[in-house]
């Protein structure tokens, strides 16, 4: 395969997509919910538990965002288009970590999944060749375990409202960049 197109059909992908942004707003509001969840007086293995059971909303909602945001989940002809999947499911194989700290400490579950899923992010980067995520991946990995280690386990809900900030701004981001890809492809790719 030629590197142009590669790269056609890595556009191809962050137009329809537009890279993502309904799950990024999604995943937002999920975890504005959890850091609501972590203001709560319960035990942080309750939180923990909630704070689990609550992201299993995020693919309804990303679904009901893509139709009012106007994205396709599925580019049929385009063979890169299952990677994207593949990518997401690969942060499952992460989660034996969260299961650690929620067996043995369980403050820190929130800071956990909070580094998990920002991590994941990376491949998106060359996935929608989007720095964007790149960036982002980094600032949410690291901010999180600073926030979590400069904080009273007691405010623990800093952690994912840090989230929810880095979620926002990448927001705006994607919105912008997938407009100027808009803007820029040549007619006769606008179809796309």
């Amino acid at each position: 395969m030629d590197k142009r197109d590669l790269k056609k059909l890595k556009l191809e992908l962050a137009i329809n997509t537009k890279s993502g942004i309904d799950f990024i707003i999604s995943a937002a509001i999920v975890w504005s919910i959890i850091a609501y969840i972590w203001t709560l007086p319960q035990e942080p293995f309750t939180q923990s538990m909630w704070t689990f059971y609550i992201g299993m909303i995020m693919l309804p909602l990303a679904y009901g965002l893509s139709k009012i945001l106007k994205t396709k989940w599925t580019t049929k002809t385009n063979p890169l288009q299952p990677l994207g999947m593949w990518l997401n499911f690969a942060q499952l194989f992460y989660f034996a970590f969260l299961f650690f700290v929620l067996k043995d400490n369980p403050d820190y579950f929130v800071m956990t999944y909070v580094i998990i899923t920002g991590a994941h992010f990376f491949p998106y980067a060359w996935f929608y060749d989007e720095m964007g995520y790149a960036v982002v991946a980094g600032i949410i990995s690291l901010g999180a375990l600073l926030v979590a280690i400069n904080i009273p386990t007691q405010q623990m809900y800093y952690v994912p409202l840090f989230m929810v900030g880095c979620l926002i701004l990448l927001s705006f981001w994607l919105l912008i960049v997938n407009r100027r890809k808009r803007l820029d492809v040549k007619p006769n790719i606008a179809q796309i």
